[in-house]
Order: structure tokens, then sequence, then C-alpha cells
């Protein structure tokens, strides 16, 4: 894996959450200010712009910081910290190097998901995007852990971020603007733990491209 799949991940990304920039929308609705799906888009839309713009060819470790960047700069809401936070991380995690393998990756996304925690002072069990990121974590490690390829793995992790984001729709929301409607946030799916689902899906698919 090297900078191209960071910019097929991304791509990838930006077209999923346009996608379904609606249904997240609706989903915030129910418990937040209903704009996730529209920032969201903005800001994976600017990270593609501004990658598409870098002349030059950093490894992918400076992409992902790019990327984190970027969101910050353009992402409203709690969203743009948190997913600039991770990727910024990540994207630490990696360095210079101009490819990555999959413990590097898992290693990558170790360091996105503590970012995320640190920030967001939110543990699994309290409808975040915490619930769909730290299983897909464990789920890629422990594949990779296993003898299974990079795809392969990363199909695995798919399955349990999807898995971690249904997982929140009968939670109370202990964290952020939901967790203000108390029992009343009790049945509907997390939009953060969905948009990440997606931006996981994203990933996976990126890279099941290059096999």
């Amino acid at each position: 894996m090297n900078a191209e799949t960071v910019r097929r991940w991304m791509t990838q990304a930006a077209a999923s959450v346009r996608e379904q920039r609606d249904y997240l929308t609706q989903l915030d609705a129910a418990i937040g200010d209903a704009d996730h799906g529209a920032n969201m888009d903005r800001g994976f839309s600017a990270v593609v712009a501004k990658l598409e713009a870098t002349d030059d060819a950093p490894p992918p470790g400076r992409l992902l910081i790019t990327a984190g960047s970027t969101l910050v700069s353009t992402v409203g809401g709690a969203s743009g910290p948190l997913w600039g936070t991770a990727l910024r991380r990540a994207g630490r995690s990696l360095g210079d190097s101009p490819e990555f393998d999959g413990p590097e990756l898992a290693d990558a996304l170790d360091a996105a998901l503590a970012g995320v925690v640190e920030l967001g002072a939110a543990q699994e069990g309290e409808k975040t995007m915490v619930d769909a990121l730290a299983p897909a974590v464990r789920a890629l490690r422990q594949e990779l852990g296993g003898g299974a390829g990079v795809a392969d793995a990363l199909a695995s992790a798919r399955a349990a971020g999807e898995e971690g984001m249904r997982a929140t729709a009968p939670m109370r929301a202990a964290k952020g603007r939901a967790s203000y409607l108390g029992d009343r946030s009790i049945g509907h799916q997390d939009p953060g733990a969905t948009s990440t689902a997606f931006i996981l899906a994203a990933l996976a698919q990126a890279v099941a491209a290059e096999t």
C-alpha cells in the first residue's frame, strides 16, 4: 500500500459520504443538528480537492496529515476535529515511508482511534463513532495476526464496524448533543458511527482494488 492507496481511500470516502448525505442528515435530525451529512460531504470533498492540487508526491503519511488538517478547517461540529485528529494521528504513525503494510496500517488506525478517544473523551457503548471504529480496528489486528491478507482483514474490519454501527441504535447517548435527549436518544442509530462505517468501507474497497 502506498500514496495511491490513500488517495483512492479518500476519493471513495468522499463518494460514499456524498451518496449517503441525505441519509446521514436524517439520522442526525433525530438526535443532533441535522448537519452531519452536509458537513461530512463538504469536508471530504475538500479533502479530495486538496489532494488533487498536491503537485509533488508526498508519502502516504503526509497525505493523511493533509487530509486531516483539511477536515479540521472545513467541517463544522465535532466531526471535523475528530476525523481530522484521527487522520493526522494515523499519518504521523505512518511517518515518511513511501509504503506501508498491514501491521503498519493497523498501528495507524490504532493511533487514529486513540486520538478520537482522547479528543472526544468517549468510550465504546456511549453511542459515538468509537462504537464503529474500535471494533473495526480490533478485527483488523486479529485477522492480520491470524495470517489473513490485508484485503480480507479489512473486509472483516468493515463488517465489525458495520455491526458496531448498528449496535448504537439501542444505546442511550452519553456524549455530544444527542446526550441531551436522554432516553429519547434510544432507538436511533448514531450518525457519527454510521459515517465512520462508510469511511471504513471505503478503505476496504480502496485496498481490495489493488489486489
